[in-house]
């Protein structure tokens, strides 16, 4: 505690003399070259709740498209003036049913405007929502409708409710259930019926309630995962939030009308943040699924996505698709230019200094020469021929291309960033509402998740809670404005990951460089520990794995074995054109295969930047793809581990059991 007080008090001066070593960071205020940006989100000072801000963008936005539903099955579309109005009808109607401040409404649905029309509405009456995609399983909806106390259920169709065992004992408790999509059924109110109850209201009662609001009210309960037992119940304050709508200033400033393409779930605190930022500003944000993000990503040519890591492996495998199918002087041709402004790209942030690795003079004389040999070509490329593959990949007009949700590879970062498009990669997590740390336009260094949002303090600990150097890994604690306050109903675990001083263990591994930049390494839960007692933190060896084309995915595995192994979900086209074979069958039983990619993965993490003897692997297994279908992925296209090694238990203890024998060495 002494240590944190002492390194905050004086920071300025040690900064100055230059003995700052320690991994900490305080962002008490925004940086200088960001105040131009939070000046334009003065409004945002005077709201105490998040639903303040529609009348403010209907006096200002009113006639700007704010929404439009591309694939849903209503797809409707609303400018500010006629949101604004629809959230003002659905909180009255609300209001008539008898719902009151601090009472929790169970909202389960996808993306669409009625989710967000239901979601600002609750709010204006003080009210909280727990909410959930309409894929979760049954017993998962029951336990959050339950676990949270809920008064009231929101559906997006019938089928949601068809998955529900229970019943007859959820309803005794519900003062209303309403489905957004289909007609009223059964005790369901259909979304136009749920809206007439709002035309006839005792407007100073409703008055009243709407205008007692404050900062700290719950806006609503986010759900954990449950990976490790029942999802916990996570509340996030107007507080939360409105802190994230004003400094995500820091990192984007779109414009009133700016193009938004969002595509993961609203209901997830990324996504959520995002859009209520986004919205903010007047943009126009357009509802898709990642079934047909590749057409409309096209047809809407968006200025700004919010993403995770998998949307843009898929579009890169996406391009080395079809550039294999080119013709071989075309398909040389661009690889030549690639290759000539990944090194232009490499050797520009040298210089910069906004690299991960610091180097001394002579080698950044080294990297000038090599900038000023590849220019020339670098322009060229930039000129004629960047330009039309970004447009058949994501566009023309792409300029804030934001990812959170996880690291992205290395190899897919730099190759967007050779075509002109700087990812802003960020960090957070569900209880930190939930960016805490993201790269910025004028210092995005590749490789880390960049600097902390205003406000926001982070250190890097060991193991005796002791702070370490820049470049030291141990584990992440935060402390700000969006932290959380403690899990719903669950003491015990709040104490676990927060302190008396307010500091919140992430329990993710990582650290900080000079200026500030935080570097994931990560999950302290993922660590691999040998029997030999080596820790292994699998993430950046699966990044490093994931740049061979012939890998689509890996799960490296190896708690308390002699050595590492691997579960590889291989591109079976790949293979099919080099060992005529696609049965994922016969290429588990083809020991040719085997050894060609034990020997591509070693080989990679073998030239990785200090890597280790215990980071080969010494065995694999080719298996299907992780989907949300088949539960291995998570909504936000994150894998499961513990579900994917509990898939695939049998097949790893045989090869395991093998090993022992000594009769699998590839």
């Amino acid at each position: 505690m002494y240590q944190n007080e002492f390194i905050k008090k004086f920071e300025p001066f040690l900064n100055l003399i230059g003995m700052n070593h320690l991994a900490y960071f305080s962002a008490q205020k925004a940086i200088n070259k960001e105040d131009s940006f939070l000046r334009s989100r003065q409004f945002i000072q005077n709201l105490n709740h998040i639903d303040q801000m529609w009348e403010y963008l209907n006096q200002k936005n009113g006639n700007v498209l704010a929404v439009k539903n591309l694939r849903g099955k209503n797809k409707e579309e609303f400018t500010y003036y006629q949101l604004n109005k629809k959230i003002t009808k659905a909180s009255k109607a609300f209001f008539n049913l008898g719902l009151k401040r601090g009472e929790v409404v169970s909202l389960i649905s996808e993306n669409s405007p009625r989710w967000l029309i239901a979601d600002q509405a609750i709010m204006r009456l003080g009210a909280i929502d727990a909410v959930r995609g309409s894929n979760s399983p049954g017993l998962e909806i029951e336990y959050i409708i339950q676990h949270s106390k809920s008064v009231g259920l929101i559906i997006e169709s019938r089928s949601i409710w068809e998955k529900l065992a229970v019943k007859e004992e959820i309803i005794e408790n519900l003062k209303f259930l309403i489905v957004l999509e289909d007609e009223s059924f059964g005790d369901f109110l259909g979304w136009n019926k749920f809206l007439e109850i709002g035309n006839d209201i005792n407007l100073k009662q409703y008055k009243l309630l709407v205008e007692s609001r404050d900062l700290d009210d719950i806006a609503t309960i986010l759900y954990t995962s449950g990976t490790t037992g029942k999802p916990k119940g996570v509340p996030l304050s107007h507080s939360n939030f409105l802190h994230q709508i004003t400094n995500l200033a820091c990192i984007a400033d779109p414009k009133p009308g700016t193009s938004v393409l969002s595509v993961l779930p609203i209901w997830h605190s990324y996504e959520r943040s995002a859009e209520y930022f986004f919205f903010s500003c007047g943009c126009t944000q357009f509802y898709t699924i990642p079934k047909f993000l590749k057409d409309d990503i096209k047809q809407i040519s968006p200025t700004v996505m919010a993403t995770v890591p998998r949307l843009w492996e898929a579009i890169y495998e996406g391009f080395f698709s079809a550039l294999k199918k080119m013709p071989d002087y075309k398909k040389n041709i661009i690889m030549f230019f690639l290759k000539n402004s990944s090194n232009y790209k490499k050797n520009f942030r040298k210089i910069r200094n906004i690299d991960l690795v610091e180097i001394n003079l002579i080698s950044k004389l080294i990297s000038l020469f090599l900038l000023i040999k590849s220019a020339p070509l670098h322009k060229f490329a930039s000129l004629f021929l960047w330009p039309s593959i970004l447009k058949q990949l994501c566009g023309k007009n792409l300029k804030f291309p934001i990812n959170g949700g996880g690291a992205l590879p290395e190899h897919v970062d730099l190759f967007f960033e050779s075509l002109g498009i700087n990812v802003l990669v960020g960090y957070g997590l569900t209880e930190t509402s939930p960016v805490l740390t993201c790269r910025r336009t004028w210092c995005n260094v590749r490789g880390s998740s960049g600097q902390p949002l205003p406000f926001t303090e982070v250190k890097i600990v060991d193991e005796k809670n002791a702070i370490l150097n820049h470049r030291e890994v141990g584990r992440i604690f935060v402390r700000g404005p969006q932290v959380f306050e403690g899990y719903l109903d669950n003491i015990e675990a709040s104490l676990e990951v927060l302190s008396i001083e307010g500091w919140f263990d992430t329990g993710d591994l990582g650290f900080l460089i000079p200026n500030g930049s935080l570097v994931i390494t990560g999950r302290a839960k993922d660590t691999i520990v040998l029997s030999s007692g080596e820790n292994i933190e699998p993430n950046p060896l699966e990044t490093e794995i994931l740049s061979s084309k012939f890998i689509s995915q890996v799960q490296l595995l190896g708690q308390d074995k002699k050595n590492l192994s691997a579960l590889i979900v291989p591109n079976i086209d790949l293979i099919e054109n080099k060992f005529s074979e696609k049965k994922l069958i016969k290429i588990n039983q083809n020991p040719e295969i085997k050894k060609f990619f034990k020997s591509i993965i070693n080989s990679l993490l073998k030239n990785r930047s200090g890597s280790r003897i215990e980071e080969q692997i010494i065995d694999l297994i080719f298996v299907e793809p992780f989907t949300i279908d088949n539960n291995l992925l998570t909504q936000t296209l994150k894998q499961k581990r513990k579900d994917i090694e509990k898939k695939y238990d049998r097949e790893i203890k045989e090869m395991y059991k093998k090993q022992i024998k000594g009769q699998n060495i590839i």
